[in-house]
């Protein structure tokens, strides 16, 4: 191998080392977790209920009710009936997105709306990354919307 070659192949392996080292900005994550959590809100939407599923974690829990629902199986099991029937029963859309410094984990929550727009509900998820730019969902609880003036 002449020395060109090896100057040209140490030149990539310095830019390939560069680009892994290459950190995406706080902002870009937050984006990257809400751009997610409407897609996943999306697949209510068009009744897509494999375009759900390929948003959960294998591992992950929502909770619901009294207990939770553990694993991707568990999950989709449940949230099936969800998806059935023409019209979506709820819809929901993140309003608030945070993100850890190691750019790992994530926070998405907002308000649950049912189908003629009125708010009964929050959602709060927790997201992680598993590969550049594909967050999926961990952790997710909702909980009733509760208009406490009085």
């Amino acid at each position: 191998m002449g020395h060109r070659s090896i100057s040209l192949l140490a030149a990539c392996l310095v830019l390939v080392a560069a680009a892994g080292n290459a950190r995406v900005s706080p902002e870009d994550l937050k984006k990257q977790v809400a751009d997610s959590e409407r897609a996943f809100a999306a697949t209510m939407k068009a009744r897509d209920f494999d375009g759900f599923t390929r948003f959960l974690a294998d591992e992950a829990i929502f909770m619901s009710g009294e207990g939770a629902l553990r694993g991707k199986r568990a999950v989709s099991q449940a949230w099936r009936k969800y998806y059935d029937k023409p019209e979506a029963p709820f819809s929901w859309e993140p309003e608030e997105v945070e993100v850890l410094e190691s750019g790992t984990l994530a926070y998405s929550g907002g308000p649950v709306y049912d189908q003629k727009g009125r708010k009964i509900g929050r959602f709060n998820s927790i997201w992680r990354l598993e590969a550049p730019g594909r967050w999926k969902v961990v952790f997710d609880r909702g909980s009733d919307f509760c208009d406490c003036k009085k």
